[in-house]
């Protein structure tokens, strides 16, 4: 029986919302917290996109050194031979990919301007899976944009071909939120049947059902025979209505009804780490996390009622299908009330020595301790507002690395 495997789009398609964006630093933080949590891979940034390009290699280099291990990273790319050669001139280290290209006749009519039909389409696919694979790529899905909106017949016929050329999967993307439950069930099953492929699934909330689209969805593949990869966004940041809730969808494959202990996942979930996570995305992006969102959410497991307290008093179970330990909730936080000394773009060594130690970092027998202070006063400027205790912690552990991810190409200048 197939498995269920996680991959996290946050640093692609979460970056992507209007009016938000993340820090690299940032970026590096949710990937190595994604790791943490067990997440087979992260979408992790645009390897044509020049000012992307020391962010990535970075993460390349702690995956190399085994802090981002055993989490794959994989870059977004058009699925044409141009960005394949641009992303191997500018991230050459990079080995896992996906290459998109619309697929509905809606687009292909309404982008291309008649410019292209859909024997151009398979073309131009199918030519850049080959080059990916000539420049060692060691997995590439291939992206269908707008599959539920694209004719059934041409979408097997799209998957099965980029099989022959050596595509891993198949990325379903329902990028406008437009189907439900039950298509999205029936057409991935029938999808993984005739192309005998991985089906991954990427849902929009567009109509509210991210969530309930991308389950349904992987089951349907799963029952089709094959491996399901589910995107998901920390909180379900995302463009317009967002993307599946990563926390959501564990919850739903580990809990609901006729899934928990059928469908299984293809690695380890650590589950206890999803408050950590959806606590960084939020401050980091700047946006709070709504009170009743699932397993994070303030008011998860708070109960006002008479009836309600009394029967979760007498057994949690009665009005918990979880324990709050199970999604890391219930250890007491310290909140500063009084003298507060705190790094930012200006701190001198002495504060700076003060902040560090009180997370139990010694830079007392260092000799580059206004190296690492130069890199945090740089980290505060890119991110306008003060470090965490782990990103203080990573720079202090990862100089050289901080120093790359905060390096941006000179547009006149070659990346190498």
């Amino acid at each position: 029986m197939g498995k269920i495997y996680l991959i996290d789009v946050t640093n692609r398609d979460g970056v992507q919302t209007a009016r938000l964006g993340l820090s690299k630093l940032a970026k590096t933080m949710i990937n190595l917290y994604l790791n943490e949590m067990g997440i087979y891979q992260s979408e992790f940034g645009f390897p044509t996109t020049r000012h992307e390009s020391h962010y990535l290699r970075a993460n390349l280099r702690l995956q190399e050194l085994g802090a981002l291990q055993p989490i794959h990273l994989g870059g977004w790319i058009r699925a044409t031979v141009e960005d394949v050669e641009k992303t191997f001139e500018l991230v050459p280290e990079i080995k896992d990919l996906n290459l998109s290209i619309s697929t509905s006749k809606q687009m292909i009519d309404g982008k291309f301007r008649g410019t292209k039909n859909e024997k151009h389409i398979l073309a131009m696919s199918m030519e850049a899976i080959d080059a990916a694979r000539a420049h060692g790529a060691q997995s590439i899905g291939i992206n269908a944009e707008d599959a539920s909106r694209t004719e059934m017949d041409f979408l097997i016929r799209f998957a099965c071909t980029a099989k022959e050329h050596g595509a891993d999967r198949i990325r379903y993307c329902d990028t406008l939120g437009y189907d439900n439950p039950s298509t999205i069930y029936d057409t991935c099953k029938h999808l993984a049947e005739e192309c005998g492929m991985p089906v991954e699934l990427h849902c929009h909330g567009d109509l509210g059902m991210a969530v309930a689209n991308s389950v349904a969805g992987a089951t349907g593949v799963v029952d089709g025979g094959q491996d399901a990869y589910i995107n998901t966004t920390i909180n379900g940041i995302g463009e317009r209505a967002g993307n599946a809730d990563l926390v959501s969808v564990i919850l739903a494959l580990k809990y609901s009804k006729g899934l928990a202990g059928k469908y299984k996942f293809g690695q380890t979930i650590h589950l206890n780490k999803a408050s950590k996570i959806c606590k960084y995305a939020s401050y980091a992006f700047g946006v709070p996390i709504p009170m009743n969102q699932p397993g994070v959410g303030k008011n998860i497991f708070s109960h006002a009622s008479g009836i309600h307290a009394d029967g979760v008093l007498k057994d949690p179970q009665n009005y918990e299908l979880y324990d709050f330990g199970d999604v890391g909730r219930g250890e007491p936080e310290k909140v500063e009330t009084g003298r507060e000394i705190a790094s930012g773009q200006y701190s001198g060594i002495s504060g700076f020595r003060h902040v560090m130690g009180k997370i139990a970092v010694d830079l007392e027998n260092r000799d580059d301790v206004e190296d690492i202070l130069e890199l945090v006063r740089y980290a505060n400027v890119l991110a306008q507002k003060p470090l965490v205790s782990d990103e203080l912690r990573f720079i202090a552990q990862y100089p050289d690395i901080a120093r790359e991810l905060m390096t941006m190409i000179p547009l006149n200048e070659n990346p190498a």
